[in-house]
Parts: structure tokens; sequence; C-alpha cells
């Protein structure tokens, strides 16, 4: 279950800005007005002590995405069953995408307890599930976007649904996949694509490569010209279901300076064990799989790290 991402808005929002005469004065305002509703910081404190990366056009700097897909309901805070990784670098034009599985055990920061990382959402809200990412991967997260997963087949459904290559023919919910490329025609569709997990040999490694999928087709959908008349009904949707810390100049910058990358985009999946613990299922990610992760994308976001023996030289 994912959901619009940041490139999904990002880029339709560079289509609006592309369009010429008063319709496109309309767009760009009420872009202007749903990016204006959506912002919602992670923390004051936080947001004055971690500077976020230079975005303009003189001064580019590569920038790291958390997109939480969140299950809320009235009166329940809701999981992030969805945990989607996104770093781009604007000046090789390169972009990482990868899942963390919402089963992967680690340490919850801000509660000393060591559990699932999609519950440091119910705990501690965008907050925690920020700063459990950053310790989980020790990296940075400059970015979040939130969307609500109920809202899922709605903007797959304001994109006149998309386009998938499926590598698993299956049917689920009353739908045939075959094997292949694919149009998935609605939200319905899309939604029962992506929620099939048991027939799948792969679990939740395949159900993520089908949400990725499903990503990039709003992606592409996004940026088509043709997708303008469509604007209202997706802005409509972005209003009602996703938050996040990103600006609207941000928002303008990144799709101004940052657009190409999506065009280089290199996905994969994190190696866990399976297991139980008190009769819990998680997945166990070892220390070298996790630092080797960590360091591929600290080289994505140009962070400089310190050797062993400058490390012992600090000391």
């Amino acid at each position: 279950m994912l959901k619009k991402i940041v490139w999904g808005f990002v880029i339709v929002l560079g289509v609006v800005l592309a369009g010429i005469g008063g319709y496109a004065y309309y767009l760009y305002d009420s872009v202007k007005d749903t990016a204006d509703a959506i912002h919602e910081p992670i923390d004051p404190d936080r947001d004055k002590n971690v500077p976020k990366p230079k975005v303009d056009k003189n001064d580019r700097e590569p920038i790291s995405i958390l997109m939480l897909g969140v299950d809320e309901r009235k009166n329940d805070k809701g999981r992030s069953d969805t945990m989607i990784v996104i770093t781009v670098n604007p000046h090789d034009d390169s972009m990482i995408m990868f899942n963390i599985p919402r089963d992967t055990r680690t340490e919850i920061i801000g509660k000393g307890v060591d559990d699932k990382i999609n519950h440091a959402y119910a705990f501690g809200g965008t907050k925690m599930a920020v700063e459990t990412v950053e310790n989980f991967l020790d990296i940075p997260i400059n970015y979040y976007f939130k969307v609500n997963m109920e809202s899922f087949q709605d903007i797959v459904n304001a994109v006149d649904g998309v386009t998938v290559q499926n590598e698993l023919a299956f049917s689920y919910s009353g739908f045939e996949f075959p094997e292949g490329k694919i149009e998935l025609e609605n939200g319905k569709e899309a939604l029962a694509f992506v929620q099939m997990r048991k027939k799948d040999p792969r679990g939740d490694r395949g159900r993520n490569d089908r949400q990725r999928q499903i990503i990039q087709g709003v992606i592409d959908k996004g940026a088509r010209v043709s997708s303008i008349t469509k604007f209202d009904n997706i802005l409509d949707v972005i209003g009602g279901s996703v938050k996040t810390n990103m600006t609207f100049d941000e928002m303008k910058d990144i799709q101004g300076n940052y657009k190409d990358a999506r065009k280089n985009l290199q996905t994969f999946e994190i190696n866990a064990t399976e297991t139980y613990i008190n009769n819990i299922f998680y997945y166990l990610v070892s220390e070298e799989e996790r630092n080797e992760i960590s360091t591929k994308l600290k080289e994505h976001l140009e962070i400089k790290t310190q050797s062993a023996s400058e490390e012992g030289d600090a000391a």
C-alpha cells in the first residue's frame, strides 16, 4: 500500500508550472494553496537545529526523503505500513528507492525498546518514525511525505490508472494479473495488485516491488502534459490525505533542479532473516547488511565518513 509519492506530486507540480496562460496561473495558485495546506514540520526544535540541504539551482545538494504510508482511522493513530526511503543526487542525476520492511526489528528512538519499525509511528508519530529510520540507516532524513493509505485508490483514479511491468502472474480479489506489461485501470484494481502477498513466493518483498511499480506508474502518468486536465482531482486527493515538511518553494526548486534524477532510478531489497521472538514475527537485519546499506546511502548523499584510524585519532 503505498501512495502518491514525493515525485508523483513534485513532478505533477512541475507540469503545472510549465503550463501557459491564465489556466496555468490558476493551477499555480491552486497548487500553492494545496502545498501550504499539507505543510507540517516534523518538530519546531528539530527544524531549528537540523538545517535542510540547499536545493536552489546554484547550490544543489543531495537530499533524502522518507515516504510513510499510514493506516489511520478515527480514534486510532495507526501504523506506518509502508516505509520507503528515497535519496536523490543532483550531481549525477541519480535516485535510489527502497522499502524498509514494516516488520523489521530495530530500536525505536525515543521509546527505548526494540520493536517492529512500523510501530515507531504508532508510538510517537512522524517525529519518532523519522528518527527511528535515521538511527536504523545512520543517515539524516531531510524530508518526509505521509500519506493516508485510505486514499490509495483515489490517486490512481485521479491519474486514470497506471502501467506496470508484472513479474508474476496471479489472481486476487476478483482481478487477473498476467505476467508482463499490464494496465491497471483504476484504484480498486491497483489496490488488489499491491495487496496480494501469500501467493507471492517472495512475500513482503514481492509486494514491496509491486508498490514501487505503482509509484513509478504514478510518476510517469503525472509527468505527462495530458495529465494537466486531471489536476483538480489530483490536488483534491493530495490536499485531503498528504502531509509533508517540504515547503512550496522547496517543491519548486526540487522539481526544477532534480527532476532528471528520476530517469536513473536504482532499487534494491533489504536482506533480512525471518524469525519469531516471543511468538511475534520479525525481520532481522544483520549489522553487516545494515552497514552496507548505510555506506551506499552515505556515498549517494555525499556524506563524508571517518575511517577507523580517523575515529581513533579523534578520540
